[in-house]
């Protein structure tokens, strides 16, 4: 059986918050350590049929960019639903509810920059 380690390390400022996210994984086709501006893992427990997240972002982290995050990560979960349960109408919805959310954001955007 093969084993992979995935370590991510959080530079935290005097009041705790994230100002830079590294991670390095041990089956990575990447050599070196890779910088993130944020970062959000899920596990979920069996025996308590809840989920656990860590949900972090650094200073920098840019509203526009935790935009483009949250959508791109809708829209895997989206993948990866249907990968996993066939279920290709329910990853629609889901794809569906993701580019309506993304450009509602841009519209608030536009109407906030006039």
């Amino acid at each position: 059986m093969n084993q992979s380690t995935i370590k991510i390390d959080v530079l935290l400022d005097l009041n705790k918050v994230p100002e830079q996210i590294n991670w390095v994984a041990s089956d990575s086709s990447a050599e070196m350590v890779q910088q993130a501006k944020a970062m959000c893992i899920t596990f979920w427990d069996g025996a308590e049929k809840t989920a656990m997240r860590i949900d972090l972002w650094t200073k920098d982290m840019m509203v526009d960019e935790m935009a483009d995050f949250y959508y791109q990560m809708l829209m895997s979960m989206a993948d990866t639903f249907k990968k996993a349960t066939q279920q290709q109408e329910m990853s629609n919805d889901l794809k569906t509810f993701a580019k309506g959310f993304y450009e509602k954001f841009r519209t608030i955007q536009l109407k906030e920059q006039q």
